[in-house]
């Protein structure tokens, strides 16, 4: 045990010494700062459009706008859904005196892990996991670690708790960063605040037989919980990629394809079902959450778990039979 801690112990210093954390570390200083001025700017230009602050004038003239978008002839039938869907979610917060986005750092935080889980926390953990194995191979340290008499199962197991490890502190830097950085501008408030939780979708319909009401604070610890899920999975299939792969550009550009493919098919895919299959589309688990209208028909909560967990395990089954087997000295 204690061999197997050293040998996790030697992989977090190895990325300790490339920066990859530091870096992380500034790419969230510099993109927080400007997520909180959009949402503060956009909260200013609804109040000066309307001339007040009242979040029920506003969530009404939200819920008008998106109805003269449903009697539009040119939108797509999933688009009119999905909508259909969100205005009826808009009506039942607005009939129960309950503001959906009262501001506040928590309600920051909540809105940011929903916004990040699909693209955003990927590319993060994608860049800690993609070359844990491949950049040893480019510059020749994978000979040295294979020579040391621990078997080879235990070298990449280590490997593979340290990209849980740098997974999990990427989404802990997420929410602390982005808390502190934006109760600035919004205020340190909002952690008790009520939100609405519960929405079911039946045949395209919201249900809303078993919303119950949650402290924000709960909801958030169930968005990060299902946030650290997806960080999880990435980090596989990123380690996968970077067992198969010898080159780490080519290993990052493959993973990049397939985060941003599953972005662009949600939304041009909506007809070919067999989309739901692949593990990117899969990603926005926060959405069930919130009760939104999946973009592509069959997907539920417990499909998209499931579909990720499978995808999770068989890279990593591909990962240690190709490592333990595979000439990787030459």
């Amino acid at each position: 045990m204690r061999e197997f801690g050293s040998l996790v112990y030697n992989e977090m210093e190895k990325i300790y010494r490339k920066k990859r954390i530091a870096v992380i570390v500034l790419i969230l200083l510099v993109l927080i700062p400007m997520f909180v001025y959009a949402q503060f700017r956009q909260v200013q230009t609804v109040v000066d459009r309307l001339g007040t602050d009242d979040w029920r004038i506003a969530l009404q003239q939200r819920i008008v706008d998106s109805q003269n978008r449903l009697n539009s002839s040119g939108m797509p039938e999933e688009w009119k859904k999905w909508l259909k869907v969100q205005v009826e979610q808009w009506q039942y917060y607005l009939d129960h005196d309950i503001d959906p986005n009262s501001p506040g750092a928590a309600t920051f935080v909540r809105e940011f892990v929903q916004q990040s889980i699909t693209l955003f926390l990927p590319l993060l953990v994608m860049i800690v996991a993609i070359d844990i194995v491949s950049g040893e191979r480019s510059d020749g340290t994978i000979k040295l670690l294979l020579t040391r008499p621990v078997r080879r199962w235990k070298i990449l197991l280590s490997k593979y708790v340290t990209v849980i490890l740098l997974a999990s502190l990427i989404l802990f830097l997420l929410g602390v960063l982005s808390y502190l950085i934006s109760g600035i501008i919004f205020g340190y408030k909002g952690w008790d605040l009520p939100v609405l939780s519960g929405f079911v979708i039946e045949n395209g319909s919201l249900n809303t037989n078993y919303v119950h009401l949650i402290p924000q604070w709960q909801y958030i610890l169930m968005a990060m919980g299902l946030a650290w899920f997806v960080c999880v999975v990435v980090g596989t299939i990123s380690f996968m990629v970077s067992v198969l792969v010898r080159n780490t550009p080519a290993g990052m550009g493959i993973m990049l394809a397939a985060l941003i493919a599953g972005n662009i098919l949600k939304g041009f895919a909506t007809a070919w079902e067999d989309a739901k299959y692949i593990f990117s589309v899969n990603l926005e688990l926060t959405d069930y959450l919130a009760g939104q209208l999946p973009m592509i028909e069959g997907m539920t909560l417990s499909f998209s778990l499931m579909n990720l967990a499978v995808w999770g395990i068989v890279s990593l089954i591909i990962s240690f039979v190709v490592f333990t087997r595979q000439d990787m000295l030459n």
